[in-house]
């Protein structure tokens, strides 16, 4: 296996927790949770592990500028811009919203870490500004490194690869993974991982906002692209990925019960915190597939937390305890 260019800034291996109390509430299969929310980069979560891979390869085309994308609360552009200026980056934001009068969570740390950030009021707009974004700093001299929506790229999707070796390390005994997709490399990393370090169990992508036929697609074909990273292509196909869309129909970041519940039952019974947008959704898909029987009593259910908790601090996310 070929050695990728790596920085190492996470908080690895981040810590393996039952969760007895949700689990005997919920009833069912067994609850654990890996806590990716504590990978130590601004408040932790998913991307820092994306980043490691991302920021090196930035460095190593010499950049010195990262350009990204997101929602006016993307947990990854918090990250992004956190690692940025870590490693002595500019760093350029395109958010999608308008500019609020006080910025609050993800935003205002956005900010804190110096970053730029460029307003597109319509999302239908936002790849053609991160496009001229990129071009402008290109122009400048900026020499710009274009991160890719999520850190969602062959390169990104290392991170999750290597997470599974790191899960097996940690014992790896378990019936399923389940957690948030939606970019799709977190998605990617872990099923490619599963096959080159041996992980016996499913691998479910709860999603937060694509179809599930469009996930399959897209995580088998980035699967396979990140697996030329580290020598001959494993070849995935859609069979290989396990995806779930029926508990996205509101639309992305809108709250409903299904989110409200799942945030609040991890944190009444367990003192832990997911975010309403991601981990929340994810979570509320998980307990509903344990209540309906999807999974065997018996089951270990990994619950992989990617973070975001940030977003509980929005203001537009009040209603969480409502």
């Amino acid at each position: 296996m070929k050695t990728p260019l790596r920085l190492n800034f996470a908080h690895l291996p981040t810590p393996i927790e039952h969760l007895p109390r949700l689990s005997a509430h919920v009833g069912g299969a067994q609850i654990y949770v890996k806590r990716d929310d504590q990978t130590g980069l601004a408040f932790g979560g998913n991307k820092t592990r994306k980043l490691e891979f991302l920021v090196a390869e930035a460095q190593a085309q010499g950049a010195k500028t990262l350009i990204s994308a997101g929602a006016a609360q993307s947990n990854h552009c918090r990250q992004t811009a956190a690692a940025a200026t870590r490693y002595g980056f500019e760093c350029i934001l395109v958010l999608n919203g308008d500019e609020p009068d006080r910025p609050s969570a993800n935003l205002l740390l956005d900010k804190l870490f110096g970053a730029r950030i460029v307003w597109v009021a319509d999302r239908n707009n936002r790849d053609r500004i991160l496009h001229a974004t990129y071009e402008q700093s290109l122009t400048d001299g900026g020499m710009p490194y274009l991160v890719p929506y999520g850190g969602s790229s062959p390169t990104g999707a290392l991170g999750y690869t290597f997470a599974i070796e790191e899960l097996m390390e940690q014992g790896g005994a378990f019936d399923w993974i389940v957690f948030g997709t939606s970019s799709g490399g977190t998605h990617a990393g872990l099923t490619l991982g599963k096959r080159l370090f041996g992980f016996k169990g499913q691998i479910l992508g709860i999603s937060i906002d694509e179809d599930e036929n469009w996930l399959k697609e897209h995580v088998s074909n980035l699967a396979s692209d990140a697996s030329e990273m580290l020598g001959a292509r494993e070849q995935f196909e859609i069979t290989d990925i396990l995806a779930n869309d029926q508990y996205c129909k509101a639309g992305y970041s809108v709250l409903t019960d299904l989110e409200r519940e799942a945030v609040q039952l991890f944190a009444k019974y367990e003192g832990l915190l997911l975010d309403p947008v991601y981990t929340g959704r994810a979570a509320g898909g998980m307990i509903d597939l344990i209540r309906t029987d999807f999974f065997k009593t018996r089951d270990k259910v990994l619950f992989w937390h990617t973070g975001g908790t940030p977003s509980l601090f929005a203001d537009k996310y009040a209603a969480i305890i409502e």
